[in-house]
């Protein structure tokens, strides 16, 4: 029975890469897990076997550690730009190019001796890693046009007032109390695109993008007062576009991380809106896509699998 070769794509995944820059005795990190995946000309390798235009996956693991030597890491995105690039237009059986790419922020311990005279050439060396998200980019590019999507995942926040959950709708199966007064606390998982495209148009400032926009997605979860996560939601998505001209599409996946009261009565005690319960698990999960009035969506629904 005759087949036909579908999509396909090869490369190299997690590349753990630490890049130390230098400054004299004050040292920079950068720490980013790289996975490369390549797609092009590469019926023969399935077909019959052959590797003549099959670009080893030892080689691009070799390139992401080369690149950090000769490129430096400014940001996520341009380190992941300059791998793209570098894969579509030096191999001709390579069409397209996606580097996906995870930072892990680490934070400088301060001495005492360091944080009395910041310019001095007291050893600023020592770092923590950073308790909150991890930073994402995806970089796609298929030798003219460039698709830049960046986002974050883990980033637990809660608000212990201001949200509300009450009016909905009802069967015999509802046990579920209306609240006038909850907790709410999801753990963010978002991913934000870009409307640079095209190598002529100057490029967004990554680093100052990325901070900005988790600070409009904090922002907006903390002075919504909320009577329901998508609204939330939909308010943190909306303000990223209302304020980034450069981001056309932010899609969110927020779990609903419940705070239940505990029941003190038992123990001849009130509960007033003190003690709870958090459940990790089962939980609502509340997702959706806000766009720039005229663009499309191109982000996955399902982010767990992008």
């Amino acid at each position: 029975m005759p087949t036909i070769l579908g999509q396909n794509q090869y490369g190299k995944a997690e590349n753990r890469v630490v890049r130390i820059t230098r400054d004299g005795a004050t040292h920079h990190i950068k720490d980013l897990n790289v996975s490369v995946a390549l797609s092009g000309d590469m019926d023969a390798v399935h077909h019959v076997g052959s590797n003549a235009r099959v670009l080893p996956t030892d080689t691009m693991k070799n390139t992401v550690y080369a690149f950090a030597k000769e490129h430096g890491i400014d940001s996520a995105e341009q380190f992941g730009i300059h791998l793209a690039r570098h894969f579509v237009t030096s191999q001709d059986s390579i069409h397209r190019a996606r580097v996906r790419i995870e930072e892990y922020a680490w934070e400088r311990i301060e001495t005492d001796s360091a944080a009395e005279d910041a310019c001095s050439d007291v050893p600023r060396h020592s770092f923590v890693r950073a308790g909150q998200e991890t930073r994402l980019t995806q970089i796609t590019f298929d030798g003219t046009s460039w698709e830049i999507v960046s986002g974050l995942t883990d980033l637990v926040v809660l608000n212990s007032t201001d949200s509300e959950f009450r009016g909905y709708v009802k069967d015999r199966y509802t046990t579920l109390p209306e609240a006038r007064d909850r907790v709410l606390a999801t753990r963010v998982s978002g991913r934000w695109r870009f409307a640079w495209t095209d190598d002529a148009e100057p490029a967004p400032d990554w680093e100052e993008s990325y901070a900005a926009t988790k600070g409009h997605l904090l922002r907006a979860f903390a002075e919504t007062y909320s009577l329901s996560l998508q609204q939330t939601l939909h308010r943190m998505g909306a303000r990223i576009i209302e304020h980034r001209d450069e981001i056309d599409e932010v899609r969110f996946s927020l779990p609903n991380q419940h705070h239940f009261l505990v029941d003190l009565t038992p123990f001849g005690l009130e509960n007033d809106n003190e003690v709870y319960l958090a459940a990790d698990r089962p939980y609502g999960l509340i997702e959706a896509t806000v766009l720039r009035d005229g663009r499309e969506a191109r982000i996955p629904a399902d982010l767990t699998h992008p």
